[in-house]
């Protein structure tokens, strides 16, 4: 009878024995915020001994689904106008489209500016070094792109700088960015830079001298950037519908286009 009368627990009635006291939650994260995505395409650049050409497919993409066939990737720096007349610099972007646009904008807007206070166009060097610190300047909410710049330096030399997306840059011969780097970098190296290309006859086995990169004529690096992006397109999803190359020489910029597949 006594049991009857008892005073009730004041544990909870598991079944189970208890082992972790109940403690308040921790904070908890439901939805995150991600401002990126990744438009698709692919850029490359190769410089030559007196000129410098850009190229970048027109494909936009979300996903599996296609924003635009025909949306550039490669930009003129400087120069006048609206449409940038006499410009000698190229800026080609690739990855998030909004943040390569707002890139080209802000940069577009520099070189113009010098060109107003100091009478004369910005050098390619100097563009480059600038790009750098705009890029850097965002470091803690990075522009989401590759950026590649290319131009003529002071000795009327092909000059091309790639970067990182928070300012890190450096000049090359050659350099591709985007979905398809990793499939046309290995062909620049191979193609451009000569790597893994031997003097015939220089030997046998460790013995073989390794061919030294040099610079390749005009028409041979247009071949070499048409043959990598069609090759692209049949591996990559990405990338295709239009080729835009820019060809900067000591007679301004040509704009050269050509078609790719569209499936």
């Amino acid at each position: 009878m006594a049991s009857m009368y008892s005073m009730p627990s004041t544990t909870p009635g598991y079944s189970f024995p208890s082992t972790h006291p109940m403690t308040a939650s921790g904070p908890r994260q439901h939805a995150g915020f991600y401002p990126y995505t990744d438009n698709g395409g692919s850029t490359l650049g190769i410089s030559g001994k007196d000129f410098t050409i850009m190229a970048g497919d027109t494909r936009s993409t979300s996903g599996y689904n296609i924003n635009t066939r025909y949306e550039p990737k490669l930009f003129k720096i400087g120069g006048d106008g609206p449409k940038n007349e006499g410009a000698t610099i190229v800026l080609s972007v690739v990855g998030f489209a909004a943040d390569g646009h707002a890139l080209k904008e802000r940069l577009d807007t520099v070189a113009k500016m010098y060109k107003y206070q100091h009478g004369k166009p910005i050098s390619v060097a100097a563009c480059a070094q600038r790009l750098s610190h705009i890029l850097y300047d965002k470091r803690f909410f990075p522009f989401y792109v590759h950026a590649i710049l290319g131009g003529l330096d002071e000795n009327g030399v092909g000059a091309l700088y790639s970067y990182d997306p928070v300012g890190s840059y450096e000049r090359e011969q050659c350099r591709a960015a985007g979905a398809a780097s990793s499939l046309i970098m290995p062909f620049l190296d191979n193609q451009v830079n000569f790597k893994n290309q031997y003097i015939p006859g220089s030997g046998e086995g460790h013995a073989l001298q390794q061919r030294m990169p040099e610079p390749l004529p005009r028409h041979e690096v247009e071949e070499i950037v048409q043959d990598a992006f069609t090759s692209a397109v049949e591996r990559h999803i990405e990338v295709g519908d239009g080729l835009q190359m820019f060809v900067i020489t000591s007679n301004g910029i040509e704009e050269i286009y050509k078609d790719l597949k569209k499936d």
